[in-house]
């Protein structure tokens, strides 16, 4: 045989190796699946997790290094990216305190990818302030929003409450923002409560002949905002808390709100609840809840 026909039989086998290697691993994950995240270290502004290491499946000769992608599985294939190392532990340091995380793990390289690990769930060490909340309304779906909320100090130290700022997100359906927030109750007083309401119109496509987009998003479209809670002064103790602080919001027009698509909301339980879905921050560095958990 010819050098030239031996060379192109040789080339013809390494291709058809090449191909039933990828078709092999088109079936199916070409590394193996991590172990689920344990918790080495968790204080309130990071969290150190580690796992057992991915392996190759199949010919050892295309290995390449893995990568590990942290991910937060926010619904099916939906995950909200974390961080990611080439090492068999990581230290986060995005995350909100006293806050809870649902943390899985899958391995990522150049020749392959895995499943995500088994999901674990955490609660991070509280910082210096959490914020508890009780719904007052049985129905989701009415014209107003009636809920309780009340700060609580988990710090050491004292909390000067006016360096407190505490949010409730919500949606406002039909690119209706009007809102008015009204005060009921507090037992430290409603004159030392303070609420803005800010709203985040999406922007739409430019109207023709102009690179300005509307004011205003395509009707129906909902407007991501929040009623934002400040005190104009006192402070708390570690462990005391504000005690109930009782709010209620309408349209001027009285008209029904859906709660259900509100970030914040959770579904009435008559009992209080540390609800990770509200904010908290304090001298402008979050030490309570994340939206996007």
């Amino acid at each position: 045989m010819s050098a030239r026909r031996v060379t192109a039989a040789v080339t013809v086998a390494a291709l058809a190796s090449l191909l039933a290697v990828n078709a092999a691993r088109a079936d199916g994950p070409a590394i193996s699946t991590p172990g689920a995240p344990t918790v080495v270290a968790n204080g309130p502004h990071q969290l150190t997790l580690s796992w057992t290491p991915s392996k190759w499946i199949g010919d050892p000769a295309a290995e390449q290094p893995i990568n590990y992608e942290v991910q937060a599985p926010l619904g099916p294939n939906t995950y909200r990216w974390l961080g990611t190392t080439l090492d068999t532990t990581i230290t986060l340091t995005d995350l909100a305190p006293g806050t809870t995380y649902r943390i899985a793990v899958a391995a990522r390289a150049l020749g392959g990818y895995s499943d995500s690990s088994p999901a674990i769930t955490v609660r991070t060490a509280s910082g210096r302030a959490t914020v508890s909340y009780l719904n007052l309304d049985w129905s989701p779906k009415n014209n107003q929003i009636q809920y309780s909320l009340q700060v609580t100090n988990t710090g050491t130290g004292s909390l000067d409450l006016s360096t407190v700022r505490v949010r409730y997100h919500l949606r406002f359906e039909g690119g209706n923002t009007s809102l008015v927030t009204n005060c009921d109750w507090a037992a430290l007083g409603c004159d030392r409560v303070r609420q803005t309401v800010q709203f985040f119109i999406p922007p739409g496509p430019p109207p023709s002949g102009t690179p300005t987009p509307p004011g205003y998003p395509i009707p129906g479209t909902p407007v991501p905002g929040w009623v934002e809670l400040t005190f104009t002064g006192g402070a708390l103790a570690p462990g005391e808390s504000t005690g109930p602080i009782q709010l209620r919001h309408h349209r001027h027009s009285w008209s029904d709100i859906d709660e259900r698509d509100d970030p914040s909301w959770l579904a009435a339980t008559s009992q209080w609840t540390e609800n990770g879905r509200i904010t908290l921050d304090v001298d402008g560095v979050r030490e309570f809840g994340d939206t996007n958990t």
